[in-house]
């Protein structure tokens, strides 16, 4: 049986923002490692077309942004969303019976899957499939924007923190 696993970068304040701070080095080099690990990524529809840049080589990248979109590439990913009609390389849409699909997929493959998107992260608590959270907490105050949990907060328990870099602290959460 799968391990979803909900880790997305946030501010102090508690909200995702891709474009208002981005990983150090190490950081960096850290996620991509993650996505190496992975048994495979289920996306929302938003953070999947952000992600889709890495499906494209760019020649301005660096040795870095290729390995991570190496690793990125060879993993299997499955897409919720009932607005695309397709998605890109090694991609799965999963456009209905969404619950009995996820549910299915969870049974089904074994190693740690990450889940990708705060709506579909609060969906997939609603239905008690989220193993792990893991919120990777950067020193900077946003005061608006798309927060971490999508709706009412789930109750969790601490299990472990680190730092990562010079600006990060991960705190794994598990459900209470």
């Amino acid at each position: 049986m799968a391990k979803f696993v909900f880790g997305m970068n946030l501010s102090l304040d508690g909200y995702v923002d891709h474009d208002a701070f981005a990983p150090d080095p190490v950081l960096f080099h850290h996620w991509t490692g993650q996505v190496r690990g992975l048994a495979g990524s289920l996306y929302g529809r938003r953070i999947y077309e952000v992600m889709r840049c890495w499906d494209e080589d760019h020649p301005e990248w660096t040795p870095a942004e290729r390995d991570f979109a190496a690793a990125w590439r060879r993993q299997p990913k499955w897409v919720v969303s009932r607005s695309l009609t397709s998605v890109g390389p090694n991609a799965t849409l999963v456009a209905d019976d969404i619950e009995a699909r996820i549910r299915r997929l969870k049974a089904e493959r074994v190693g740690e899957i990450d889940v990708a998107g705060p709506e579909l992260a609060q969906s997939l608590d609603e239905w008690g499939l989220i193993d792990e959270y893991r919120l990777y907490v950067h020193s900077v105050v946003l005061g608006r924007g798309k927060p971490f949990f999508a709706g009412p907060r789930p109750p969790l328990r601490l299990v472990a923190s680190d730092r990562i870099g010079g600006e990060v602290i991960r705190l794994t959460c598990a459900p209470a």
